[in-house]
């Protein structure tokens, strides 16, 4: 049975949908829906949807919107409230389409849970990396989103492309693997009921062996899940959590526990840091009907995309300009550079509580011989406590030295591999956009 006979009338398929789909009646006047035809490898024939608002920021983050089954991408951007918080916070919001006849995402075949698998999520990632071409989108700042098997499909790219995604948002999901499927049939009916159950190591080795290779940090994770949930069952929501902190090596017992609002109970997962990087919602009393107003807005604001959030204080350090890392080396005074971003330690900093940026076990960014001069090289040196060892990482994206006031800044507007980083006075350029995780 496939899961598109079970899902409730309210999810009904957009037929016919046109090429742009406009805001609806009364609404402010807002940026339409656009279908995007030629937009990279596309394995499984996925249709593409943008929506950048009238509001768009410059280098945009990017927000991948996954419908669920007997869906589409112009019905998930007509009934949910992601289009109208990127009117107001400036993101680009992705909207794709299914086009197999029973209109749900592949989270079951071997293909699917596998990095570079020749299936939708291969897709899926060539349509954010033709907004990063065409709309300078940051590279740094992508997040997934979706509903049921929406939901399950960020479940899956976040455990196939950890590189590519920095959080993820699942409205009523399974965990990643839970759907497999050998027999081509796509629907697993012991998972859908809640009947596999596995320990929180299970869990998390499944998503390790999507991408065995990588090695970097890995994507936060906000769940929901209603208590009601006859469909993908409300049993499901545990085994997420049990999942995604095994990920995170965090204990299942929650940091906190509150009530945001009435039928609501929130649970987060911190780490030492007091980073939150998984975060979950149980609904009493709802079936299978998320997201529900208001849910949206919270997902945006764990991402960080309205301003606030938990955000993490370590990850790569992306050049927003280049597309790049910053990249370091284990030798004492050599000169930091950007490089393709590839998960490695040499890109894995932490902005610590004393305003270093430490790289490896005992290394520390660092303004070359005390300079506070623009052209002043940013090397990697013990780290030693001292004001030229301290960064502020600032809300408008650029990073500035404690003693100098200078800009971190890559090389001639360079976005080649090996540019050298230095610092220089800030300009507002490109060169000197950076997010950190």
């Amino acid at each position: 049975m496939s899961l598109d006979r079970l899902l409730t009338a309210a999810i009904a398929v957009l037929a016919g949908a046109a090429i742009a789909v406009t805001a609806p009646a009364g609404a402010a006047p807002a940026a339409s829906l656009t279908q995007v035809t030629q937009f990279g490898n596309n394995p499984s024939n996925l249709k593409m949807y943008e929506y950048v608002p009238d509001t768009v920021r410059p280098h945009p983050a990017v927000l991948l919107a996954l419908h669920g089954c007997t869906g589409s991408g112009p019905q998930f951007f007509s009934s949910t409230e992601f289009r109208s918080l990127a009117d107001r916070y400036g993101f680009i919001v992705i909207y794709p389409s299914v086009t197999r006849s029973y209109d749900c995402w592949d989270v079951s075949s071997p293909n699917s849970l596998t990095h570079n698998g020749n299936n939708d999520p291969v897709g899926l990632v060539s349509m954010i990396q033709y907004e990063e071409q065409h709309h300078s989108a940051d590279a740094g700042r992508v997040y997934v989103t979706g509903g049921s098997s929406g939901a399950m499909m960020t479940n899956v790219l976040l455990g196939d492309y950890p590189d590519v995604f920095k959080a993820g948002a699942a409205f009523m999901g399974v965990p990643f693997g839970c759907f497999a499927t050998t027999d081509g049939s796509q629907w697993n009916a012991q998972c859908a009921q809640g009947h596999i159950s596995k320990s929180p190591q299970q869990w998390g080795d499944l998503v390790r062996g999507a991408d065995p290779g990588y090695s970097g940090p890995r994507p936060r994770m906000q769940l929901w899940h209603g208590t009601a949930d006859t469909t993908l069952y409300y049993a499901n929501f545990g085994e997420e959590i049990k999942q995604w902190t095994n990920v995170f090596g965090l204990s299942q017992t929650p940091t906190s526990t509150d009530t945001p609002q009435s039928g609501w109970t929130r649970t987060r997962y911190a780490d030492g840091s007091g980073t939150v990087d998984v975060e979950a919602y149980s609904i009493a009393g709802v079936g299978h009907a998320l997201p529900q107003g208001g849910m949206a807005a919270n997902a945006i604001h764990f991402f960080g995309l309205d301003g606030g959030g938990t955000q993490p204080t370590s990850g790569p350090l992306h050049a927003v300009g280049a597309g790049k890392c910053l990249d370091s080396s284990t030798t004492a005074g050599t000169q930091v550079q950007i490089q393709d971003c590839t998960g490695g330690a040499s890109q894995a900093w932490t902005h610590t509580a004393a305003n270093q940026l430490t790289v490896g076990s005992s290394l520390c960014l660092d303004a070359y011989g005390n300079g506070t001069s623009a052209g002043t090289k940013a090397v990697v040196w013990p780290c030693n406590g001292q004001t030229n060892q301290q960064w502020q990482i600032n809300a408008n994206g650029t990073v500035t030295g404690v003693q100098s006031g200078l800009c971190l800044d890559v090389s001639g507007n360079s976005t080649a591999d090996g540019a050298l980083v230095q610092l220089w006075t800030c300009s507002g350029g490109s060169n000197q956009q950076w997010t950190l995780g």
